[in-house]
């Protein structure tokens, strides 16, 4: 089985940030301030361009196992991605704003398109949820 590459790593992370544009390093710390809030762990960089939040160990119904961050986001040119657990409370998701959803994953072009009380709440659903899951 090929190796994950996305990893925690030691890269700081205002000089990732750094390397953003401004717009996008504004936006990126807004999201790292709620992620710390709700998940309780500092930013990490994983891989080369995303910032995760925590560590887990995952077991798939295949068998595979994977350590992975518990919550994350990576700001793309185009888009901000921001990575969830697994699915949450669809009325959270109506009231977010401007958004297109993926599996496992939350796409918003801009952070002022949609409401960050909203956004929290996701992100603290999706945390929570993976502890659940976890302890089951």
């Amino acid at each position: 089985m090929a190796e994950l590459k996305t990893v925690p790593t030691t890269q700081d992370i205002d000089e990732y940030i750094a390397t953003l544009h401004e717009k996008r390093q504004k936006e990126a710390y807004q999201i790292i301030e709620i992620m710390e809030r709700v998940s309780g762990y500092p930013p990490v960089v994983w891989g080369s361009h995303i910032i995760g939040f925590g560590q887990t160990h995952l077991v798939y119904d295949s068998g595979r196992e994977i350590d992975y961050f518990i919550t994350g986001f990576a700001m793309r040119k185009q888009k901000i991605t921001i990575y969830l657990s697994i699915e949450t409370n669809k009325k959270v998701f109506d009231e977010l704003g401007k958004h297109a959803k993926g599996v496992g994953c939350l796409y918003i072009n801009r952070l002022e398109d949609v409401d960050l009380h909203e956004l929290e709440v996701i992100i603290k659903e999706s945390v929570e949820s993976l502890a659940l899951w976890k302890s089951v």
